[in-house]
């Protein structure tokens, strides 16, 4: 049987560089022919948010994936099957004890210390596991934070399977093919997100090479003036010979060797940077001029997405006695 990887990126900010070298790129070299990835953008709304902006994020995200270079027929938006996963979801949720909820850590740590928590961050795991389960993915590419969520969604399958009758496809964690590590440019102790709110350490995927080149030209560095491999110690320079890497094809340590300033480091990273980014750029850019197009591509892709779904659903609806 082919093996289904399932990955999703959340439109809680604009895609950045870091998502582009740690996971876009990857996903269009890497993944396989029954591959698929999702916008979450119901994953958004967990917290407060503004509607047209996250709708507007999650159109350009689509841009950004198909730009980069994934077959359209691979990508779709997870709003766009509301009905089946809010289906599926309530199913789940009546498989899933409330102990199993409240136990995962990131509920425990997002709701620490917050009055007015919204139930739908308890609840978050089990439409994370109806996003795995509708599609019958059997690997799911997750970082540390989220292992524990496709362990609900492993649990749920196997004690639905077992109740009611054989559904869904048991998935498990898997190391996700990752490039290099971005941290954010004016301060190297964090990763780069799409979601920081000072945006000068953040490279974006559609800014314009002026301002690509700035960002790079002002990133921290440290009192040194050779450029060194040294992420623990030197983590800033350290951060800017792995993007130039990564965008060169090159290692650090042997970018750092072919540079002797840093003055001279910046202006290749800029340089590579602004070219490794130009034609998904340009791309997303024809798209978003093209809102046709783009939702031709949205509709084709949720019809596939509910289509794969369909009969795992109306299964686990007619077993558990609702159809």
């Amino acid at each position: 049987m082919t093996s289904i990887r399932l990955s999703g990126i959340t439109p809680s900010g604009h895609a950045q560089l870091g998502n582009y070298l740690g996971a876009i790129s990857r996903w269009v070299t890497d993944g396989g022919p029954e591959d698929l990835y999702f916008i979450s953008d119901l994953h958004a709304m967990t917290t407060t948010h503004n509607p047209a902006g996250l709708r507007s994020r999650a159109t350009e995200m689509l841009a950004v994936l198909v730009a980069a270079g994934i077959p359209p027929e691979h990508v779709f938006v997870q709003s766009d099957l509301a009905r089946e996963l809010g289906a599926l979801t309530w199913i789940l949720e009546c498989t899933c004890s409330y102990g199993e909820a409240a136990r995962m850590i990131q509920f425990k740590e997002k709701a620490a210390g917050q009055a007015g928590v919204r139930l739908s961050l308890l609840t978050y795991p089990v439409l994370m596991a109806a996003d795995i389960l509708l599609q019958g993915a059997s690997e799911v590419p997750v970082g540390e934070d989220q292992s524990q969520h496709v362990e609900l969604a492993r649990v749920l399958a196997r004690r639905f399977n077992s109740t009611y009758g054989e559904v869904f496809t048991v998935p498990r964690a898997v190391l996700p093919i990752t490039g290099a590590r971005v941290r954010d440019l004016a301060d190297p102790s964090r990763k780069m997100s799409k979601s920081n709110r000072d945006a000068v350490g953040v490279v974006f995927v559609l800014d314009e090479p002026d301002l690509i080149r700035r960002k790079i030209r002002r990133a921290v560095t440290d009192t040194q003036s050779t450029p060194a491999y040294e992420p623990e110690e030197r983590p800033g320079v350290s951060n800017l010979l792995e993007i130039l890497a990564a965008c060169t094809g090159t290692t650090p340590q042997e970018a750092a060797g072919q540079h002797a300033s840093y003055g001279a480091l910046k202006e290749a990273t800029a340089d590579a940077v602004i070219e490794t980014l130009r034609p998904v750029r340009e791309r997303t850019r024809e798209l978003l001029t093209d809102p046709a197009e783009l939702e031709r591509i949205r509709k084709a892709g949720a019809s596939r997405a509910a289509q794969r779904g369909e009969h795992r659903l109306q299964s686990a609806l007619r077993l558990i006695g609702a159809a």
